[in-house]
């Protein structure tokens, strides 16, 4: 069975230190160098699609979380209160939701605001219990890859839609197998917010966007988050099972409790809704996910190292280095050790292209290209075999 703890140890994507803590893993540069990869590859879509990136502390004070509901329906996966003083409490925040409220609210809104799409890779804190921690998949510090659409409720369905698709591009990108959708519904008991009609309303408007996009879905009662129901997309994981990396909520609750408001063509105010969203869910939780289904193998554009250049005796691939970084690839250079040796490493190390210069290719200005995989495609001009891992790199 493929298990993305033995494959990040192997490739050093990442590691588990007891001193720093269970559930608290470093990212190592190659490991971050494919998150960067792929945290800069969903910023550019979203600045796109019309969002507005920021950035937010991962602690406030306790009272901000006592106004979102977190308190009252999710102190048991949150970090115990920092007291500094009587009048100073603050929390590890276990989500960036109320931040992003508090950036809505920063000052004065109209119909011609919105929607207001804003977006933050931002880290967040769980207190989860050391029986269920495990590598990336399971961790107390995430970062996420999460947004707040802000728009009025008869547009609410359009950017669930929206997102959807988005989140649907972003899964095709990076190599993701998709399962279906799955309708998370509120369930018995005090967790959820206590507003039946509410409830009814944001559940309405997930199905009519799943209808209108003629997919099948099921409904699992008592998935949903506390504050609003969400469509959860599903994926296969290396095993054949199905689990959730990106999710779509709807929330009437922390708009009112935050009084957020806007003013409608009429110069009525109005109460906006909120879709919470993540197109790739938290770093953590995709890698481990990724590692599992690629096997290591990261598709040529997010891979951590993409050219590896091997030169034979005493060849000079200095300008050649020089030039595939200079063309936005993340090349590096091993000349220790047999040719054998060092090709053997690289594809232990699954890097998508290796570049072999000896005397020859050096004496012509060109490198004999070789692909994972296999193929290997000759000697070419340098400038060429630059454009051909270039042409692969793109996501």
């Amino acid at each position: 069975m493929i298990d993305h703890r033995k494959l990040g140890r192997e490739l050093e994507l990442f590691h588990s230190d007891p001193l720093a803590g269970a559930g608290l893993p470093i990212w190592l540069p190659a490991g971050a160098a494919a998150r960067h990869a792929v945290e800069e590859y969903i910023r550019e879509e979203e600045r796109r699609a019309g969002y507005q990136h920021v950035y937010s502390p991962p602690v406030a004070k306790r009272q901000l979380y006592e106004l979102s509901g977190h308190l009252a329906h999710f102190a048991e996966d949150m970090f115990p209160l920092m007291r500094l003083s009587a009048d100073d409490e603050f929390v590890l925040r276990p989500a960036l939701c109320p931040h992003h409220a508090l950036v809505y609210r920063s000052r004065g809104r109209s119909y011609r605001d919105l929607p207001l799409r804003i977006a933050e890779l931002g880290g967040m804190y769980r207190a989860e219990r050391s029986s269920v921690l495990g590598g990336l998949s399971r961790v107390r510090s995430i970062w996420l890859n999460d947004g707040h659409n802000f728009c009025p409720l008869d547009k609410a369905g359009e950017e669930v839609a929206v997102v959807l698709e988005m989140i649907q591009r972003a899964h095709a990108a990076l190599g993701v197998r998709p399962a279906g959708f799955r309708l998370s519904l509120r369930g018995p008991g005090d967790k959820y917010v206590d507003n039946p009609p509410m409830w009814e309303r944001s559940e309405d408007v997930l199905r009519g966007v799943l209808k209108d996009l003629g997919v099948s879905y099921v409904e699992a009662p008592d998935e949903a988050a506390f504050y609003g129901p969400k469509i959860d997309v599903q994926v296969v994981d290396a095993a054949g099972r199905e689990m959730t990396l990106s999710t779509v909520q709807l929330d009437f609750h922390q708009a009112a409790q935050f009084e957020l408001s806007y003013v409608d063509r009429g110069g009525a105010r109005r109460r906006p809704v909120i879709v919470h969203r993540s197109v790739v869910g938290s770093m953590e939780r995709l890698f481990a996910y990724l590692i599992e289904v690629h096997e290591g193998a990261f598709p040529v554009w997010y891979a951590p190292v993409q050219l590896e250049i091997l030169p034979v005796g005493d060849v000079d691939v200095r300008a050649f280095l020089r030039a595939a970084i200079v063309a936005g690839l993340r090349a590096e250079m091993s000349s220790e050790g047999t040719l054998g040796a060092r090709v053997r490493d690289s594809a232990q190390r699954k890097v998508p292209y290796v570049a072999v210069v000896g005397a020859r290719e050096a004496a012509s200005g060109a490198v004999s290209l070789r692909e994972r995989g296999g193929r290997d495609h000759g000697e070419l001009p340098e400038a060429e075999a630059l454009a051909v891992v270039a042409a692969a790199a793109r996501p």
